[in-house]
């Protein structure tokens, strides 16, 4: 019986043209930073989608934003309950369907997506912080181009579950290399 050659020991060098690795490792400095910014808000990083939404005057009507988010309607519903609590969205009857509620930020909702965004903007300093400004900007540029194009093959029914995806992996990454 002849045994598989021993794979060798990857190198640091190895890992780091690696894509996966330098993309995880990314995503997980910017989820981890983002977490934090965005605990407070209702809902967590479903919360801060709705209001970014909202503020923008994209959200629409509450069933249209469930879709477009890809949430769940009555978890849609639940959220929103909580993010009108907090005062940070209003609902209203749309004027074209009056079944339908259209979903609009407060004054208050405004302010803290602005405080939000202000804080947000120092994690992606933090995450891109090797880079120089024009290689930031090209950066972003690039992936939002790689993004763009895999997200028209295979597109998000959610703009949480990449996130997601990765934390649940993560677990289970621990737990493999524990029993190793």
């Amino acid at each position: 019986m002849t045994q598989a050659p021993e794979t060798p020991a990857r190198t640091a060098d190895d890992l780091q043209s690696d894509l996966g690795w330098a993309l995880g490792v990314v995503l997980r400095g910017y989820a981890k930073g983002a977490q934090h910014v965005i605990a407070d808000v209702p809902g967590g990083p479903r919360g801060y989608q709705v209001l970014t939404s909202a503020v923008a005057g994209t959200a629409g009507t509450q069933l249209a934003l469930a879709n477009k988010l890809g949430i769940d309607r009555t978890v849609m519903t639940y959220l929103l309950d909580d993010l009108e609590k907090a005062g940070l969205i209003e609902r209203q009857p749309d004027p074209a369907d009056r079944r339908a509620r259209r979903i609009l930020p407060t004054d208050a909702g405004r302010a803290a997506l602005c405080e939000l965004q202000g804080k947000l903007q120092h994690v992606e300093e933090r995450v891109l912080g090797a880079l120089a400004e024009p290689d930031r900007t090209m950066f972003r540029d690039l992936l939002r181009r790689v993004a763009t194009r895999i997200d028209e093959h295979d597109p998000l029914a959610d703009a949480c579950s990449p996130i997601t995806e990765f934390a649940d992996v993560e677990p289970a990454t621990r737990a493999r290399r524990r029993r190793s």
